[in-house]
Parts: structure tokens; C-alpha cells; sequence
């Protein structure tokens, strides 16, 4: 998934081994993927069996994936 932070860094952020556990086990199925949202009051994105994730933790992931390229 391509984000883009609020300070304009933008990530091409590979989900495959983020998504471990039950909740995350339905985000596999592409269709399922494609649902999620920006939390309007969180502002974590998010699926509607309740699965999310935060931008702090996206931008770690995004800026550990820099560091390992």
C-alpha cells in the first residue's frame, strides 16, 4: 500500500508479515483488504471487523523497510 505522512514522507508499505493474528487473518483476502478506512476519529486505518493500524506504527514499519533497501 502506498501512504503518504503528514510530513510528506510517502511508503510503499508491504502488509504480508503485518498481518498475524486472528483479527488480521480476513485482511489476507484481497476483496477484504480493499474495504478499509480512515478511522474518522482515530485516524488509524482501519476494516470493518475492527482490525487497524496506527500511523506512528505505519511510519516505523515504513521507515524500517527504508533502512533495510
Amino acid at each position: 500500500m502506498r501512504v503518504t505522512f503528514n510530513d510528506q514522507k510517502v511508503a510503499v508499505i508491504d502488509f504480508e508479515n503485518l498481518l498475524v493474528g486472528e483479527i488480521f487473518e480476513p485482511l489476507k483476502n484481497p476483496d477484504f483488504f480493499k474495504k478499509l478506512t480512515v478511522h474518522p476519529e482515530l485516524e488509524v486505518i482501519s476494516w470493518p471487523n475492527g482490525a487497524d493500524f496506527s500511523p506512528d506504527y505505519l511510519y516505523e514499519i515504513a521507515e524500517g523497510q527504508s533502512k533495510a533497501s
